[in-house]
């Protein structure tokens, strides 16, 4: 389990960027924290990279404090893809996943038995087995979103945190990697998922935490969340809520802005 008890991150200098935020991401679900940009959502991602340190409060997994924690043995519980990620060199597909198994003492070679399964049931979970053999400066940002989630996959742990996974994927994709996250959540896994995708969250997501000025806005369920007034008011921006037909989760209409036509 991931937890945020009333947190406090800043970077030095001016108001902080998250302030005295609480909730957790429990095992088999998926907790989704969205927001508009500036609310904080990739600070509390940061925190949990051991690049921030909370200035007040405690961000923990399964109990044990993440500032200060030992980052090998965290990341062999948590995998994190972040939003925004590039080798320092291209890497064939292959080697660029089984980074994924060091953590656990693999490296680029002499990997144990259990750390090729891992691999293998990576690619096949993230589909991108077709990928094998290229490298991936030769990926378009789609198929680099799909190995760079592959590489977490192999990593193993059962905490999962994506930051905006569905960036440069079309309809489809984004469609797959939310059934794929939807899938590990059911086995066991605790999801963290930022997101800009109201919708697609409103669909998979099983608690949501909405940020607004570094500060919680509402959390709950879908429904309890996706509230026109409550989104209007954080996003500025004048909208309704209506209902998706086929599965019934809430859907957020933007309109056009006041005074167009």
């Amino acid at each position: 389990m991931i937890r945020f008890e009333d947190v406090v991150l800043g970077y030095g200098t001016g108001e902080p960027a998250v302030r005295g935020v609480s909730f957790e991401a429990a095992a088999s679900r998926i907790t989704a924290v969205v927001g508009p940009n500036g609310s904080g959502k990739s600070t509390l991602v940061r925190a949990l990279l051991g690049r921030i340190a909370p200035t007040r409060g405690r961000v923990t997994l399964d109990g044990a404090a993440v500032a200060g924690g030992d980052r090998r043995a965290i990341a062999a519980r948590m995998a994190v893809v972040p939003q925004r990620e590039e080798p320092a060199f291209p890497m064939d597909v292959r080697d660029f996943i089984a980074l994924g198994r060091y953590p656990h003492g693999g490296a680029f070679s002499g990997h144990s038995a259990e750390d090729h399964a891992a691999i293998a049931k990576a690619i096949d979970r993230a589909s991108v087995r077709e990928f094998l053999g290229r490298r991936t400066d030769e990926l378009s940002g789609g198929e680099w979103q799909r190995v760079r989630i592959a590489r977490a996959l192999a990593q193993g742990g059962r905490a999962l945190v994506l930051d905006e996974p569905t960036t440069f994927l079309d309809i489809a994709h984004e469609m797959a990697v939310f059934e794929l996250v939807d899938g590990l959540a059911r086995e066991g896994h605790a999801i963290l998922l930022v997101s800009h995708q109201l919708n697609l969250v409103a669909r998979f997501a099983d608690h949501i935490v909405l940020l607004h000025h570094g500060s919680i806005a509402a959390a709950g369920t879908p429904a309890e969340v996706m509230r026109g007034d409550v989104l209007e008011r954080v996003y500025e921006w004048p909208l309704v809520v209506s209902r998706d037909p086929a599965v019934g989760a809430p859907v957020l209409v933007p309109l056009r802005g006041r005074g167009t036509r």
